[in-house]
């Protein structure tokens, strides 16, 4: 959701189901006792209107059915929080780790069992906020998370165990594998030859649609479920990095998943509810042996938090981000990884990747196909088509000689998003004898399309991959993001207290505010070696897409799992239950319910 509809703001809705019956279940009874004779017959002018108080409709009503759609569950994201971290960090202590000849090991004398391993993971869009907050680097922001979360001034000079972050990863790392992944999807799915309908069940439909915003997950599990065959089967950077996380080090430290705790900082608070799916789970990796049959299903991430929530629980240990160094941490605070063979694919230093306007703020998954295909074919030319508004592009790879190779398509915001929607909703069979649906091209057949066609309006089947995320703007205006009232208040409190209430900005003030921070998020450095930038700049994609199905291969067998195991989800239709009789539950029950929710959804 954008950082204009957030959760605080308690009307992040989409849209409202018309089957919601709460405001009738909540309609005062009608006193029949003293009411006059039913029978009396009288006229229309001595009638007494009824002056019937407002329906109330709570966020808990809301999360007892599936009859509406909000862009995030709010209690749900109120059950991962800054509090939630600090709480953690007080209740386990960490595992003592030692260096061995083969790595870190984890040192288990005198180990109560009692402690964990604590491991984040940092999203680029934050870093940015960050940045733009402090009027910083997007480097130097990097540098102030890993001080805060596993530095000697941040969390580990508070709390009871002085516990903190081993290990702080960038999901750049992980992203640049599933847009790898993405590419060869798609890739497969052009190949099959099929476009509707086809065979390959391991392959999603064309178009495929990327799966990364779990708003948009959440939107078409529960009002769309046509759309589900359509959605990319990878998880998204946030997802992969806990299964690598989880997966290598309880394997390398011999512990238990449980016994590692993941955080993820992100732009977006539905990413609290992606964490929650029962598909990013050990369930869905661990062999079946090893899990016993009364064994609770262990989260991938255990908890996220937001940009915003870095500023409140820098304030709950008594201390802001700006007073920690901008320097980057001691290597005497961040062990080696304990599994070698991958260390050199999970780079804890933060990648470089490129990121511009054609990129886009949502990490380029789009951009990455076009230039794969566009590598494969030389002599293409890109045609680029903006829609009715900034959020829709449309792009055709063209060949020398004028045939198009590849359609493909951006689409934020849900009013764009719901549009798309409408043009690949199947055509509706007429119940009349002998009536036939709308004719549709042949399946596998492509159009034929000239630069002029290009330029026309698309029906959305006609395109091989589609970026879709909920927010106007992308991830960098996602509702978890430092917003103008926020930074004003971070940078100057004191000030603020004696102007009271912060004045909410205006659309101008957030407009130029969003373009700041995506101008941070466009200059990200990297942390290697700039002399060595201008060679690094010079491989080739094929050369890294080469590395980077090598360094997925050793996971996959250093795991002996394999890969498709690893890094593909599953989703599933969500019913709405309004209406329907439902056992009475209180307000906890009905959390907890939510929380543990078992089959796909939220």
């Amino acid at each position: 959701m954008s950082a204009i509809l957030s959760a605080d703001d308690l009307n992040d809705f989409i849209s409202p189901g018309v089957a919601c019956i709460k405001p009738v279940e909540t309609l005062p009874q009608k006193d029949t006792k003293n009411s006059e004779n039913s029978y009396e017959v009288t006229t229309e002018d001595k009638v007494q209107p009824e002056e019937l108080p407002p329906a109330q409709i709570s966020l808990t009503d809301c999360l007892a059915c599936s009859g509406c759609v909000t862009s995030a569950e709010a209690v749900l994201i109120s059950l991962q929080s800054h509090t939630e971290v600090l709480s953690t960090l007080d209740a386990y202590p960490e595992i003592p780790l030692s260096h061995g000849h083969n790595g870190t090991v984890a040192n288990n004398a005198g180990d109560s069992g009692e402690s964990k391993i604590f491991v984040a993971s940092v999203s680029p869009q934050v870093r940015a906020s960050l940045a733009t907050t402090y009027g910083i680097s997007e480097k130097e922001a990097g540098h102030m998370i890993d001080q805060l979360l596993s530095g000697p001034q941040g969390l580990r000079r508070g709390g009871k165990n002085g516990s903190g972050f081993t290990w702080v990863v960038d999901t750049n790392v992980m992203r640049e594998a599933v847009l790898v992944l993405t590419a060869d999807e798609v890739s497969d799915s052009l190949n099959s030859g099929e476009s509707a309908g086809q065979s390959d069940n391991s392959l999603p439909k064309r178009p495929i649609l990327s799966s990364a915003c779990p708003g948009w997950i959440c939107y078409a599990e529960k009002t769309h479920p046509f759309i589900l065959p359509h959605l990319s089967r990878l998880k998204s950077p946030q997802a992969l990095s806990g299964t690598f996380l989880k997966t290598i080090l309880s394997k390398s430290l011999g512990i238990h998943p449980s016994r590692i705790w993941h955080l993820a900082v992100m732009p977006c608070f539905d990413k609290k509810l992606e964490a929650s799916r029962e598909e990013l789970t050990d369930v869905s990796w661990r062999h079946g042996d090893e899990m016993g049959s009364d064994a609770q299903p262990v989260r991938d991430v255990d908890c996220v938090i937001t940009a915003r929530e870095l500023l409140s629980l820098a304030s709950a240990r008594g201390f802001s981000l700006p007073t920690l160094p901008l320097q980057a941490l001691p290597s005497s605070f961040t062990p080696p990884f304990p599994e070698k063979t991958l260390e050199s694919f999970l780079s804890f230093k933060r990648s470089r990747t490129e990121q511009s306007l054609a990129t886009g703020t949502s990490g380029g998954y789009l951009h990455h196909v076009l230039t794969n295909f566009q590598s494969r074919n030389p002599g293409s030319e890109l045609v680029v088509n903006r829609g009715r508004n900034v959020d829709v592009v449309e792009y055709v790879l063209m060949s020398q000689e004028g045939r198009p190779i590849l359609k493909a398509a951006r689409y934020y915001g849900f009013r764009n998003i719901q549009n798309l929607v409408r043009k690949l909703k199947p055509a509706r069979v007429s119940r009349l004898p002998g009536a036939k649906s709308a004719a549709k091209p042949a399946a596998g057949r492509r159009q034929p399309m000239s630069r002029n066609a290009a330029s026309a309006g698309s029906s959305g089947s006609d395109y091989a991959y589609v970026e879709v995320m909920a927010c106007p703007g992308g991830c960098t205006n996602g509702g978890g993001q430092i917003r103008v009232e926020d930074a004003r208040e971070a940078v100057a409190p004191a000030q603020d207290e004696e102007l009271g209430a912060p004045v909410k900005a205006s659309p101008h003030e957030q407009r130029a505010w969003l373009a700041r921070v995506d101008e941070a998020y466009y200059s990200m450095e990297s942390d290697s070696d700039p002399e060595l930038e201008p060679q690094s700049q010079q491989v080739s994609v094929a050369e890294k897409e080469a590395k980077i199905h090598e360094g997925l291969r050793r996971w996959s067998q250093f795991m002996d799992i394999p890969l498709s195991k690893l890094v593909y989800t599953t989703y599933r239709e969500v019913e709405s239950d309004v209406g329907k009789d439902q056992t009475p539950a209180n307000d906890t029950t009905r959390v907890v319910e939510l929380a543990g929710k078992i089959g796909g959804g939220w």
